[in-house]
């Protein structure tokens, strides 16, 4: 029987490459995004929908997924980077914005999923979640917020596996400004991220595939970085 995978932020970056690649293996591949990814694939059903509308989540997509009732492997990979200042600078508004994103959407979603059956989640970390590099402070507290959803979720979804797994630095528009926009003077993060390795989005989605082929060695409600493994 074909199975089907669920990737929040399917429209570019990693979560196109995803995409792209369960749909190679002959997956079912149901995408949310706010713009629809040029993909012409029979197995590609796009929800086109924008998850920075928290509050609008359950009553918008729970009757849209309500005839998929079994996953193979969701990947909650939407989220945002925020503004890189110093943290003095930020507002709670700013704070707030990023966090909402990265962390309660995915908390409406995992409401959602409890009532399927779903083999493996995948919610996308960071190496920033657990270090407090100077200008990420939004980004960090979502993620490390990321963390222990995972854990906390992993408590109550007890047949599903649930990993935080920070999938290493991946070279998109987000990296590429960090990288090469920043004042490495200001923020010793740029230089970090350039002496590092930085894969391509393609180069990640194996990787993740891999890790989903071994996930029986991890415990459910763990941070797994790839980079580590």
């Amino acid at each position: 029987m074909q199975k089907n995978i669920l990737i929040t932020g399917c429209s570019s970056g990693l979560g196109l490459a995803l995409t792209n690649y369960y749909l190679k293996k002959n997956f079912k591949v149901f995408g949310i995004s706010r713009t629809k990814p040029n993909i012409d694939n029979q197995n590609f059903f796009h929800i086109n929908f924008d998850l920075s509308q928290v509050d609008k989540i359950k009553e918008n997509l729970t009757d849209i997924l309500k005839e998929t009732n079994e996953f193979e492997t969701v990947f909650l990979n939407a989220g945002m980077l925020g503004k890189i200042k110093v943290l003095k600078d930020l507002s709670i508004e700013e704070l707030n914005e990023v966090y909402s994103l990265n962390v309660y959407a995915n908390k409406e979603l995992l409401d959602i999923l409890m009532n399927k059956k779903v083999k493996n989640i995948i919610i996308i970390s960071s190496g920033a979640s657990k270090n407090g590099y100077k200008g990420w402070a939004s980004y960090s507290l979502s993620k490390a917020g990321v963390n222990i959803l995972a854990n906390l979720y992993s408590n109550e979804m007890i047949n599903t596996k649930i990993l935080a797994v920070a999938p290493g630095v991946i070279k998109t528009p987000m990296t590429d400004y960090i990288r090469f926009e920043l004042d490495v003077n200001i923020f010793p993060s740029v230089k970090k991220l350039n002496d590092g390795v930085v894969q391509t989005p393609e180069e990640t989605a194996i990787k993740l595939d891999n890790l989903i082929n071994k996930i029986d060695k991890f415990e459910s409600g763990s941070y797994v970085d790839v980079r580590l493994i």
